[in-house]
């Protein structure tokens, strides 16, 4: 498997939703500020994701502006090429984003991290936690469905200096 954005890699795990549309209405977002994204200046800067089974991905993580956090993907650890951008957005009080028609609105913004629900196409929440300034953990859960288990994935991202 190639490296691929956290967010592509839902593309790849959300096979088990392709096709469905999953809307949220029940879970609406919590009005975000901009105050509230200064929060999450820590995730600045280029990641080396690992986690079961995954080989290494390469991640940039910047903010465009005080409302919008962008987030490249890279092919490989030369990180020359930008593979694909996603883009969170904050607007009108909501903060989300996605990509392949699935979005995803910021729930909870605190001193550690962040929590993101489905809102369309999508089944799994996900959080980005800080454990250091040097780490952050990724972590994907998916609810019990068609007879299935819950699951979750835990990716560890390493801040990352090119070679």
């Amino acid at each position: 498997m190639r490296p691929i954005l956290i967010f592509t890699l839902f593309t790849l795990v959300m096979g088990v939703s392709a096709g469905c549309k999953f809307d949220n209405p029940q879970n609406p977002a919590k009005k975000i500020s901009t105050a509230d994204l200064q929060k999450l200046k820590w995730i600045e800067g280029t990641w080396r994701g690992t986690g079961d089974n995954q080989k290494p991905f390469f991640e940039r993580y910047r903010f465009e502006n005080d409302s919008t956090l962008a987030v490249d993907s890279f092919p490989d650890e030369k990180l020359a090429t930008v593979e694909d951008t996603t883009r969170f957005v904050l607007k009108d009080g909501v903060f989300g984003g996605g990509g392949n028609d699935s979005r995803w609105d910021a729930t909870v913004i605190d001193d550690k991290g962040v929590t993101f629900e489905p809102v369309s196409n999508a089944r799994n929440s996900f959080r980005w936690e800080q454990q250091t300034k040097d780490l952050w953990l990724a972590t994907l859960k998916w609810p019990a469905a068609n007879g299935k288990p819950a699951q979750e994935r835990v990716y560890k991202m390493e801040r990352f200096s090119a070679p």
